[in-house]
C-alpha cells in the first residue's frame, strides 16, 4: 500500500520542478515585446546618486524642437553603463537629470526607456540586466519627480547588439538605456 504523504511529497516536488523548468523555458522575444519588473529593488539608483538638473531656462519652455537640438542635452538619448551593471555612470546624470527636468515641465509628455545589452552572456542573463537598467533610469526619474505614467521600460537584451563586435569599446555602445520620445 502506498503512503499518502510519500505520493503527496512526489506531487509537490514534481510540481515545484514543472514550474522551475516553466520559468527558465527561453521564449522568442518579439519585436515591441516587454519585459516589465515590478520589485522595489530593481535597482541601485537612490536620491543620493541623483541631483536637481541644470537645463537653459529656455529648454524647458520650449517644444519638442528642444530635444533634438544638437546643442541641448536632450538630443543626448544614450545612457551607457559598465559591464554587467545597472549603476547609472556619474558622467550620465546630468542627461538623466535634464530628460526629468523636461518631463516636469511637459506632464503630458510619455517616454520609453529601451533597456539594452551586449551579447556576452546568456539571452535571460541579458534580458534580465537590460530590464535592470531601464528600471535604474526610471527610478532616477521618479526620484527627481517624473511620474510613473509618463515611463514606460522595455527590455531589449542583447537583441539589437551588434553581432560584429570584437574590442570592449564595441560591446560599450550595446550597453545602453534609449531615451525614446513618441512621435518626435
Amino acid at each position: 500500500m502506498t503512503n499518502p504523504t510519500n505520493i503527496r511529497s512526489k506531487l509537490l516536488i514534481a510540481a515545484a520542478i514543472s514550474v522551475f523548468l516553466v520559468g527558465c523555458k527561453s521564449t522568442p522575444i518579439k519585436d515591441g515585446a516587454e519585459v516589465e519588473d515590478k520589485s522595489a529593488s530593481a535597482s541601485s539608483a537612490d536620491s543620493s546618486d541623483v541631483k536637481g538638473a541644470v537645463i537653459d531656462g529656455s529648454a524647458a519652455n520650449s517644444n519638442v524642437n528642444e530635444l533634438n537640438d544638437p546643442n541641448s542635452i536632450l538630443s543626448k538619448r544614450n545612457i551607457y553603463f559598465d559591464y554587467n551593471s545597472d549603476t547609472i555612470r556619474a558622467e550620465f546624470r546630468p542627461n538623466v537629470e535634464a530628460h526629468a527636468k523636461y518631463l516636469n515641465a511637459h506632464t503630458a509628455t510619455k517616454m520609453t526607456l529601451q533597456g539594452n545589452a551586449d551579447e556576452r552572456g546568456a539571452r535571460e542573463y541579458n534580458l534580465s540586466l537590460a530590464q535592470r537598467r531601464a528600471v535604474a533610469v526610471k527610478k532616477a526619474l521618479n526620484i527627481l519627480g517624473v511620474s510613473d505614467s509618463q515611463i514606460e521600460t522595455v527590455s531589449y537584451g542583447e537583441e539589437n547588439a551588434n553581432p560584429n563586435c570584437a574590442s570592449e569599446d564595441c560591446y560599450q555602445q550595446d550597453r545602453r538605456v534609449e531615451i525614446v520620445y513618441p512621435n518626435e
